[in-house]
This record gives C-alpha cells, structure tokens and sequence, in this order.
C-alpha cells in the first residue's frame, strides 16, 4: 500500500507539481508551501530567547503578561508577506499549521515562557469565518500546540462583533475598533491556567490587548502572547 500511495504522489506531483508559494520554484521532497531556501531567508527576531524585548515592551503598562514574542520579521513586500497572503486569502490553511511548528519549536527553546496549559488563537466574528471558511491564527495555534504538546482551546474566547478590516488604521482607531469585542465562556476551563494566546501579525497590538482585556475577567488566570511575526 505504501509503494502504492508514493507511485500515486509521484504520479500527481508530475502532473500538478508542488511550488513554493514564495519563489514559484519547484518543491522538493520534505519541503511544504516554502522552499528551504526561501525559509532560510526569512528574518527570525530572536525575540523568544529575551524575556525584555520590543514585543514584551510594547505591552508594557497595558496589559499584564507572563511572556511575549514574535517569532519571525515581516518585511513588506518580502517572503514572509507573501506566505501570509497565501495563509490568509488564499485557502491554504495548512500552510497555517507549519508556520505555527516553527514557531512552536522556538518556544520551546525559550528560557522565558512558563510551562503553557493550552494555546488559544485569537478569534474570527462568524461573519469573517464564513467569508474565509477558516480562521488562519486557528491553524497556527494547531501547529505550535503540537509542537509544545498542549491543547488548543477555540471555543473559549469569542469574538461578538466585527467592525471591519484594521489594515488602515491608525493605532487609536485601532483600539476604538476592537475594544469590547470579546468574551470568554466556559470560564471554569480556564481558571488557574497559563494560557497562550496566539495571532499571525501583530501591529499595533490594539487586538491582542482587547483579547486579554477579555480574558483577565477569568480568576487565577495567567496569560502570555505569541505571534507568527511583528509588522514594524
């Protein structure tokens, strides 16, 4: 059966040969979504081996966090911009789960982030989830907790109104368009729980904030934050 289904892979991937979504060059095998050269090419901020750093600060005085990072750099234009494009409006949601591995793994070689009780992604309103079909921080989410071996809890946290695309706006506006638009149910499963909340591309962190803002109505719990990448 196994010579069988490789003849098969082999046979598709003739016909319908796998392509970098970056470069367009032709994958190899062991490789997904990315060639190895385009993954080494992106920037990696390091940000998960420093307990001090740009991310952690940018909370600083307005949410209270165990640890935060981004795990990779995000130039406009450049590879990991293009991934994301694919990741967010272009259906591949798997591409989701091996960006959230990788991410996973630096974690996991983190000196700073405590023991982790599950991953929460920052959710999609049902409107959002029914025009893309998926939510993308779900996926990652699904790729470090396999990494990390922990749950992911989507359900939990839920977003109860959506005012509209951020990608505009100033950091104010941002806030004005978030705040207020989360809940937490079932708040029994995450009292006492050190829990990770994870986006694809933190900003300005207006959303992050309002999520935690959320969450803190929980008793006892503790929250830390991690992202695929930080838009400067």
């Amino acid at each position: 059966m196994k010579n069988l289904k490789s003849y098969w892979q082999g046979l598709v991937g003739l016909i319908y040969p796998r392509i970098c979504l970056s470069c367009g060059e032709p994958l190899v095998r062991g490789e997904d979504f990315a060639c190895s050269e385009c993954m080494y090419h992106i920037q990696r901020t390091n940000y998960h081996l420093k307990e001090d750093n740009p991310v952690a600060q940018l909370f600083y005085g307005r949410v209270e966090l165990e640890f935060a990072t981004s795990y990779f750099g995000f130039d406009k234009g450049g590879i990991f911009q293009k991934l994301m494009h694919h990741l967010k409006y272009k259906g591949e949601k798997e591409l989701g789960e091996m960006l959230g591995k990788h991410l996973g793994m630096g974690l996991k070689q983190s000196p700073c982030l405590p023991p982790v009780d599950m991953v929460i992604p920052v959710p999609l309103h049902k409107k959002r989830m029914r025009e893309r079909g998926y939510n993308q921080s779900e996926h990652i989410a699904i790729g470090l907790a396999e990494v990390l071996d922990v749950e992911v809890n989507a359900k939990s946290l839920q977003r109860t109104a959506y005012k509209g695309s951020q990608t505009k706006l100033h950091r104010t506006e941002r806030w004005r368009n978030v705040a207020g638009n989360f809940e937490v149910k079932n708040e029994n499963k995450l009292s006492g729980k050190h829990v990770l909340l994870v986006d694809d591309v933190l900003t300005t962190g207006a959303t992050i904030e309002a999520c935690c803002e959320a969450l803190n109505v929980v008793e006892g719990i503790r929250i830390s934050v991690a992202t695929l990448a930080r838009a400067q």
